[in-house]
């Protein structure tokens, strides 16, 4: 694919030629998958009853020091296949009863995505769901326009002094909220089946970090100020947990209180996010991390 002979997927436009070597996301031309399977642990409206068909893709664009998925985010563990096999993924996770199919970190393969997508356009019945830290090129996204139904995206920060030392993107905010607009102009408000799973719409979701509680106020405020409280579903998260690489970050190198937690979602519900996405305190276990021992790949 000629894109992928000087790279610019994503805002890093590192314009490596990735059909000789990786590029800043750790990626080449070939994809690499380490799992592939039902997961149950994403938003009630994404895993319902029966799961989400997640495909957990390696590599990436961004470099969280604090990544609960470090193993093949940034260790880049997984084994590389065909566009022809990862289109035969989509249809067992659907015929394992899969709610969507769910392309976690999906950036740096849109292109053979979309040919995987082509190949079984006719048979698979279920949405695609775009998994994305929030850092993206609109170009790119501008691609997807006829492939994905759901967006799931991140807003991780505000300040452009926490996404450089946290993430190595100083201009990660300008970027998730122009490529956000760029979403919600695609898929409009979420539609719902009559089991309340969702079949087309963005949700955008907020990790809280140790700490940082006053950035994720700012995030809050400006997506409500900005964009309303209707157009997309908003879900905070708390299940961050520290992943043992976090030795020179001491401030958010322990768990979240509880304090700083809910005093993020009452301001929420202040702004006016009323049916926003929650978390129990029991989700920041590392048991929800799933296992990525190359299953279904």
């Amino acid at each position: 694919m000629e894109v992928l002979k000087s790279c610019t997927l994503c805002p890093r436009s590192c314009n490596a030629d990735r059909t000789i070597s990786a590029g800043f996301c750790g990626a080449t031309d070939k994809i690499k998958i380490a799992r592939a399977s039902l997961h149950h642990w994403e938003e009630p409206c994404i895993s319902g009853a029966m799961g989400s068909g997640t495909i957990f893709f390696c590599g990436c664009n961004l470099k969280c020091v604090y990544c609960q998925n470090f193993e093949i985010s940034q260790q880049n563990f997984g084994r590389e296949i065909s566009k022809e096999r990862l289109a035969e993924i989509f249809l067992e996770l659907e015929s394992q009863g899969a709610h969507n199919i769910n392309l976690v970190t999906p950036t740096p393969y849109v292109p053979q995505i979309c040919d995987a997508i082509d190949l079984v356009r006719k048979e698979i019945k279920i949405p695609f769901v775009y998994n994305s830290s929030g850092y993206e090129s609109l170009d790119t996204l501008r691609l997807l326009k006829d492939y994905i139904n759901i967006y799931l995206v991140d807003i991780k920060y505000k300040s452009p002094v926490l996404s450089k030392e946290y993430s190595l993107a100083e201009d990660y905010f300008e970027r998730a909220t122009a490529a956000l607009c760029e979403m919600l102009r695609q898929t409009e408000k979420p539609v719902f089946s009559e089991n309340g799973i969702i079949l087309s719409g963005t949700i955008v979701r907020h990790l809280v970090l140790p700490s940082l509680r006053q950035d994720s106020i700012e995030i809050l405020s400006y997506l409500a100020d900005t964009f309303g409280t209707d157009k997309f579903l908003l879900s905070i998260m708390r299940q961050y947990t520290p992943n043992g690489h976090l030795s020179s970050y001491p401030e958010i190198n322990r768990p979240l209180t509880t304090f700083e937690y809910e005093s993020v979602t009452e301001f929420a519900f202040q702004k006016g996010f009323e049916n926003a996405f929650v978390q129990g305190k029991q989700s920041a276990d590392k048991k929800y991390t799933p296992p990525f021992d190359l299953s279904g790949v």
